[in-house]
């Protein structure tokens, strides 16, 4: 697999998950739409875990504060409806509003960090930010997880910017 500098690869992950999005939307059955719906997840959750663990901090200090910040909430946004999707199923009578409105969120995120002069991949770009060895690392994360998640399943993730008392 040639190697990716780190935005090649964030904006690769946004391509295959933008295509399970129009297929799930096209799928007829809910087999079908179950399996996509889950493979929607779980590329969601390793996309946010690299993020997080290795493209955001470096990006402190290089990229808008508020910017960042609002990229945390809204993946915390989209694991709450994530863990929401992988507990329910088909017959639950919201799952496919639960998918659509994960599948606007995210198009929303993709956007604020693939605009071209004020996105926060721009920003980094121009700061100057090691991308070769930042894609090296996130693809190594992203190879570990998704042997992990293959054969435990998407863990319940980390959603370090709501409050826990609020959801207990």
């Amino acid at each position: 697999m040639p190697k990716k500098d780190a935005i090649a690869l964030l904006k690769a992950d946004h391509r295959k998950v933008e295509e399970l999005f129009d297929q799930f939307e096209k799928a007829k059955g809910d087999g079908k739409k179950q399996a996509l719906a889950e493979q929607i997840c779980m590329e969601l959750a390793i996309h946010a875990k690299i993020e997080e663990d290795v493209f955001y901090p470096a990006c402190k200090g290089a990229v808008e504060e508020d910017l960042l910040k609002e990229a945390y909430v809204e993946h915390d946004g989209a694991k709450v409806l994530i863990a929401e999707i992988e507990a329910g199923g088909p017959d639950d009578s919201f799952y496919e509003a639960k998918v659509k409105v994960l599948s606007e969120m995210i198009e929303h995120h993709v956007e604020e960090e693939e605009k071209r002069v004020e996105g926060m991949f721009s920003q980094a770009r121009k700061a100057g930010l090691d991308m070769d060895d930042l894609g090296e690392r996130m693809a190594a994360e992203k190879q570990q997880l998704m042997a992990t998640y293959k054969t435990s399943g998407v863990p319940t993730p980390e959603t370090p910017s709501l409050q826990r008392t609020a959801l207990a």
